[in-house]
């Protein structure tokens, strides 16, 4: 049977970005799946169905220990041999990808689902594009979850259009429409999880899911909560997700507001964001940048209209107007309209809803995603 190693940096990414994607490549392929925490080993072996390997892989480049990954890495490969190494992140993908190519291993995948760099300027700027090419370079086959991701990539010419591909209609795992639906909640159940959030039963809920870290846009959200909230008090702001100060610092007035706040909730990492989704009003989601949102499909899904940046990936799950509103990203002002707009305006609300979910199952089913990438290994 044709042997697939998955490497992502973080277990968390099987766990939530690409959940179940393993377990369905298991019943066609043997698949192994390659990360940087062996205590999670036990559980994702068990939810997939698949063997794993760990590895020590940080965030940060450190140059002795990535030397000790690759050749970890390497010597594993020529033990185990691999038909197809498939690489997901930046760091995975860059240490991957030199592992592979230096074992010969026949098929050298990369996924690109988000780049930092897009953010980044000066040296540290300079050093990410190297390291890009470098990984586009060993890989035979590069796989941008979006058209904005493509083009971005063309354009700084990390790689060849040749190498270049989207798989289906964009997305790295798509969305299991019957697991996000709101058929799942009845009245009843949100307003009991309403009630044990602490959120008041007439509170209008704006939504965010994701890293709690300046990147997504968080000072802008908070900030342009607090300032609805002085006119609309029965606003309130659900956040969902984990602080990550060691990455990626929010300013101060920020974390003081989100722990301050009487209308700021904050629930830290959910394993099952279902919950939250069901009972809210609208999903807002002001990142700088991004791949392709799982999040902004997962809200859509639960019939939610959504605020959203225009940057990858957002602004092609979303279309102004028909299932959301889409702004500039780091523009506090017009994020703060857009949530008065939709705070005042009931029959715009309920027209985007009305188009959430459709426009999502219609383009995103995840069995679909799935398919079209095993047909991909395949024809390879």
């Amino acid at each position: 049977m044709t042997k697939l190693f998955r490497i992502v940096t973080t277990p968390l990414s099987f766990e939530t970005v690409l959940k179940g994607q393993l377990q369905y490549m298991q019943q066609h392929l043997d698949v192994t799946a390659i990360y940087s925490d062996c205590e999670k080993s036990d559980k994702i072996e068990k939810t997939e169905g698949i063997k794993t390997y760990s590895v020590e892989l940080t965030q940060q480049f450190s140059l002795l220990k990535d030397l000790k990954t690759i050749w970890k890495l390497y010597l594993f490969f020529r033990k185990e041999k691999p038909d197809i190494v498939h690489t997901h992140s930046p760091k995975a993908g860059l240490i991957g990808m030199l592992a592979a190519r230096l074992a010969n291993v026949p098929l050298r995948l990369h996924t690109v689902a988000g780049m930092p760099l897009m953010v980044t300027k000066g040296l540290k700027r300079k050093l990410l594009n190297f390291t890009e090419k470098l990984t586009c370079r060993y890989a035979h086959q590069v796989y941008p979850n979006s058209r904005g991701l493509q083009e971005f990539i063309l354009k700084n010419k990390f790689c060849p259009e040749s190498k270049l591909k989207i798989i289906g209609k964009g997305s790295s795992n798509g969305i299991n429409s019957a697991f996000f639906s709101p058929k799942l909640y009845t009245h009843n159940q949100k307003v009991e999880l309403k009630n044990e959030t602490g959120i008041p039963i007439n509170g209008f809920v704006f939504c965010f899911v994701g890293r709690m870290v300046k990147d997504k846009g968080i000072n802008e959200l908070v900030q342009a909560f607090v300032e609805v909230n002085k006119t609309f008090r029965y606003a309130k702001l659900l956040l969902v997700g984990p602080f990550e100060p060691e990455l990626d610092l929010l300013a101060p007035e920020t974390e003081k507001a989100i722990l301050e706040h009487p209308d700021i909730f904050s629930v830290g990492f959910q394993t099952d964001v279902r919950p939250y989704l069901a009972f809210s009003d609208v999903f807002v989601f002001p990142s700088y940048r991004e791949g392709f949102p799982n999040v902004v499909m997962q809200a859509g899904a639960m019939e939610l209209p959504c605020i959203v940046t225009d940057i990858n990936g957002c602004n092609e799950i979303i279309e102004d107007g028909v299932n959301g509103l889409i702004i500039p990203p780091k523009n506090k002002e017009q994020l703060q309209e857009k949530m008065r707009l939709l705070l005042e305006n009931s029959e715009l609300r309920n027209h985007l809803k009305q188009n959430a979910r459709s426009m999502i199952t219609s383009r995103y089913e995840q069995k679909a995603v799935w398919e079209a990438l095993l047909e991909e290994y395949r024809s390879l």
